[in-house]
C-alpha cells in the first residue's frame, strides 16, 4: 500500500498525515499548528516543550502539556527566570511532566536569556521567518527537518546564551508557530 501524505479523517476534510493517529494529534492540528502565534511566553512555551520532546513523541508533550504549564507556572519568562534549585528539584520529582535535569535547567536559562533579550523574545524569533512565496510541500516527504532560517536561529539563540535549540528544534518551532506553513498541500489547513 503506498504511503501517502494525507488521510481523511472526517468527510470532506482531509489532514496532514502525521496529524490523524491520536485525537490529540488532530486537535493540535486543525487548531494550532501552524498558526502564527507571538508573544514572548507564548512562544517561550512552545520552544521549552520543543526542547522537552527532543528524543521523545510530540504526543507525550501534548499528554503532559497542561502539567508542564502548571509546573512552569504557565511558562511566563519572568516567573520561570526566578526559579531556584528548589524549583528545580520540584521539578524533578513532578511525575506529570518530564524529569530530564538538563532539559529543567535549559528551561530555566532560557527563560533568564530571554529576559537579556532587548528585542523580546518574540520579535527575535519571527526575524528568522521566510519572507515571500513559498512552495508549498506536496507530500510528507517533501518537508524539510531544517531550513536555512532554523540554522541561523538555532545558532542566534546559541550566541545568545539559550541552550536545547538546534536546527532541527527550531524548525518545528518554526512549524508550529507559523513562522513557516508546511500543510501538504491537499491538507484542509493548506492557505495557499
Amino acid at each position: 500500500m503506498p504511503r501517502t501524505s494525507v488521510v481523511p479523517v472526517e468527510v470532506g476534510r482531509t489532514r496532514c498525515g502525521w496529524a490523524t493517529s491520536a485525537p490529540e494529534y488532530v486537535r493540535y492540528h486543525d487548531e494550532e499548528w501552524g498558526w502564527p502565534l507571538r508573544g514572548d511566553d507564548a512562544l517561550f512555551e512552545r520552544l521549552c516543550l520543543e526542547a522537552f520532546q527532543s528524543g521523545l513523541s510530540w504526543i507525550t508533550i501534548l499528554r503532559k502539556r497542561p502539567a508542564f504549564r502548571a509546573a512552569f507556572e504557565g511558562f511566563a519568562v519572568d516567573a520561570v527566570a526566578r526559579f531556584t534549585a528548589d524549583d528545580e528539584e520540584r521539578l524533578m520529582a513532578d511525575a506529570a511532566i518530564v524529569r530530564n535535569r538538563a532539559k529543567i535547567r535549559a528551561a530555566i536559562g532560557n527563560a533568564r536569556a530571554a529576559q537579556r533579550l532587548p528585542e523580546g523574545l518574540s520579535e527575535l524569533l519571527w526575524s528568522f521567518a521566510p519572507t515571500g512565496p513559498r512552495s508549498r510541500p506536496a507530500t510528507l516527504a517533501d518537508v524539510p527537518a531544517t531550513s536555512p532560517g532554523s540554522v541561523a536561529m538555532a545558532r542566534e539563540l546559541k550566541r545568545r546564551g539559550f541552550v536545547f535549540v538546534g536546527p532541527t528544534t527550531a524548525y518545528a518551532l518554526m512549524q508550529a508557530t507559523g513562522m513557516v506553513d508546511d500543510h501538504v498541500a491537499d491538507c484542509f489547513r493548506a492557505t495557499a
